[in-house]
């Protein structure tokens, strides 16, 4: 790929002075960095005019396309009134109007809200708020933490700790938390004949007997709910959190909701776990919350939660902070971006869209390559069969040459484009994608 003079002196600078997420640094010797001008809808620009289209929402948090308008004007009008002021001891509108906004997006049946900077801040937060809610109830024995086989919850110490990747979690294991891991509901892993439903109650009894033996000490089960991302969009029947959250209220232990990657719509649904029809004691919401404009995290909990910190005593409060906790200008990017969701009607738009990409797709999910297509609300996902070791790198090279941004976890390629997508973007994603497949080595 030949770039100019200006992307050129881009990418030395960018190899030079930033150090890259997720990223082996030696790769870019031979595969060059993307440098990205500008956005608009779901195509990201480089400098020599090339397009791209951002097929994984940019790591699946940008929901209403790049540069959106309206959520650039709200972020104009906010810029004019704060930017930022300290959250311990002073409040704002945006924070409050946020919080009340997303506790009606509940029901109001959790209506307190935190607020961080990102989904493994998130993760670690509801952690902590589980363990120290046991201890101020009188049972700090209660400090495990279950979570699913293949699941990813973040990347620092807490959130990796009751992740379940061996790529990201090996190299640290000396400094973790231990915690379990129980059957994953996956269906691509049940039996010959056993139905996604009958598999999902196989592992919710698999879990019902872990915490018959550990419930004194455990605090919480933490779980992806409906998909489970960077192990691979690992997906389940929603009759697993439904049993998870009877299991768990029989043996006092919290249920954790992460749904940092499937709120806000990504599973059909406004919330993924709606579709079980219960409410976790803790909600983890990130990525798309601010419509992929800026960090932001939350972490909602109930009432019986809150007041087990209400307290005279200090060391009975939640001593965790961020800098940039609720902060003005993340919180208008969030409000615009929930203002979007309920004047565009666009989680029955998405349906249409989610029906239309998946007709479309029959080539790819019948291709001789293809294995375990399937799909999530806007979400979709397949393996290739292939036995090249370096796939991942090859396939998202050979994407950009062909206009697409693809992001593979090994062998798993998915779909999560912006919620703006069109139909025009749609044929060209599936038809260059099965190209892909057939070029695939």
């Amino acid at each position: 790929m030949q770039t100019s003079t200006r992307s050129g002196l881009l990418l030395k600078r960018s190899l030079a002075a930033v150090w890259h997420p997720c990223t082996q640094m030696k790769q870019h010797e031979s595969l060059p960095l993307v440098p990205v001008a500008r956005g608009a809808g779901c195509w990201l620009y480089d400098f020599d005019g090339r397009r791209y289209l951002d097929a994984i929402s940019s790591w699946w948090v940008n929901l209403f396309g790049h540069c959106n308008p309206r959520i650039n004007a709200a972020l104009r009008d906010q810029l004019d009134r704060l930017e930022h002021v300290l959250l311990a001891g002073f409040s704002h509108e945006p924070v409050v109007e946020l919080s009340e906004r997303l506790a009606r997006a509940t029901g109001g049946a959790l209506g307190h809200c935190f607020y961080a900077s990102d989904g493994a801040s998130a993760v670690e937060i509801a952690l902590k708020m589980s363990f120290h809610h046991w201890r101020n109830c009188g049972r700090p024995a209660k400090s495990g933490f279950v979570s699913l086989a293949g699941s990813y919850h973040g990347e620092t110490l807490g959130a990796l700790a009751v992740s379940d990747v061996a790529l990201f979690k090996d190299t640290y294991a000396p400094l973790l938390m231990r915690s379990s891991q129980v059957m994953s509901p996956d269906w691509r892993l049940a039996e010959k004949g056993e139905s996604a439903r009958d598999y999902a109650v196989r592992c919710a009894g698999a879990l019902e007997r872990h915490l018959e033996r550990h419930h004194e000490e455990t605090a919480a089960l933490i779980v992806e709910p409906l998909v489970q991302g960077a192990g691979g969009m690992a997906m389940h029947d929603a009759e697993y959190l439904r049993r998870a959250r009877a299991i768990c209220d029989r043996h006092s232990v919290h249920l954790i909701a992460d749904e940092i990657m499937t709120g806000f719509g990504h599973t059909g649904t406004f919330f993924a776990h709606e579709q079980a029809g219960i409410t976790p004691d803790f909600l983890c919401l990130s990525k798309g919350l601010t419509g992929g404009y800026l960090p932001l995290s939350v972490v909602m909990t109930r009432d019986p939660v809150y007041r087990a910190f209400y307290d005279d005593a200090v060391s009975r409060g939640f001593l965790h902070s961020h800098s940039y906790t609720g902060n003005a200008l993340a919180c208008r990017a969030a409000l615009a971006t929930l203002d979007l969701f309920e004047q565009e009607r666009v989680l029955e738009a998405n349906r249409l869209k989610s029906a239309r990409l998946t007709a479309a797709a029959r080539a790819i999910s019948q291709h001789p390559r293809v294995r375990q297509f399937r799909n999530t609300g806007m979400v979709w996902a397949f393996e290739v069969d292939t036995r090249d070791e370096l796939f991942a790198h090859r396939f998202f090279a050979r994407a950009l040459e062909r206009e697409l941004l693809l992001r593979p976890l090994g062998n798993t390629v998915y779909f999560m484009p912006p919620y703006v997508i069109g139909e025009d973007e749609t044929a060209l994603l599936v038809a260059r994608t099965a190209e892909l497949l057939d070029a695939a080595d």
